[in-house]
């Protein structure tokens, strides 16, 4: 599987672009939708769909450019939808503004598939994340954590609708995965499952906290 990742923003979200089993996707678009085009046009790759791992505005800011463009369904967990309904709300109480991405949108579930990737929930950063896991036939396992793991930190468990403790257990259930695992994160660089567990000062308490 191809990943290609932009950081967009002023909050430097990363949007993916993912050539996948059944086709390409987008995953968190979170803003600048010339710049995700422009990508589109340099890969030659068309997507099928947007999926969502969660719905804070960061992550949702260019989806409603690119549906009226490119004419593409929306997946998000619908835990999330009063989030994504509020998104455009959410920014400017930021200080920032976006168009407000629309509705209807599809829904995913846990132990759902959804273009040939894993969906897992993962809640704790808000209601309704997620994480979309691609188990290869050979070499690790790649996974689009969002908001939930970076290198380094985790997602904050401060915001409406978020669960310090529910943070936890997902952190703990995204460990079960093999360590060579390769975590694109909704900030800043990728990783590994592996580093996290033992360099990540989060997941270094994570024994004596679940």
């Amino acid at each position: 599987m191809r990943v290609f990742r932009l950081t967009l923003g002023p909050l430097e979200e990363n949007a993916y672009l993912v050539e996948g089993p059944e086709g390409a996707l987008l995953i968190d678009p979170g803003d600048e939708p010339e710049r995700i085009l422009g990508l589109l046009e340099a890969t030659g790759l068309t997507p099928k769909a947007i999926l969502l791992t969660h719905a804070h505005f960061d992550h949702v800011g260019a989806v409603a450019p690119l549906v009226e463009r490119l004419a593409l369904p929306v997946f998000l967990h619908p835990l999330d939808l009063p989030l994504y309904r509020h998104a455009a709300e959410a920014a400017r109480s930021w200080g920032l503004a976006i168009p407000q991405p629309p509705l209807p949108v599809e829904p995913l579930a846990e132990g759902g598939r959804a273009f040939g990737l894993e969906v897992w929930h993962l809640p704790g950063h808000s209601p309704g994340h997620v994480a979309f896991l691609y188990r290869k036939e050979e070499g690790p396992p790649q996974v689009f954590s969002g908001d939930l793991l970076f290198r380094g930190s985790i997602g904050r468990y401060d915001l409406p609708g978020a669960s310090r403790e529910a943070l936890f257990r997902s952190l703990k259930r995204l460990l079960t995965l093999p360590p060579e695992t390769q975590v694109y994160p909704g900030h800043g660089p990728p990783t590994t499952l592996g580093l996290e567990a033992r360099a990540n000062p989060f997941l270094k308490g994570l024994e004596w906290e679940a």
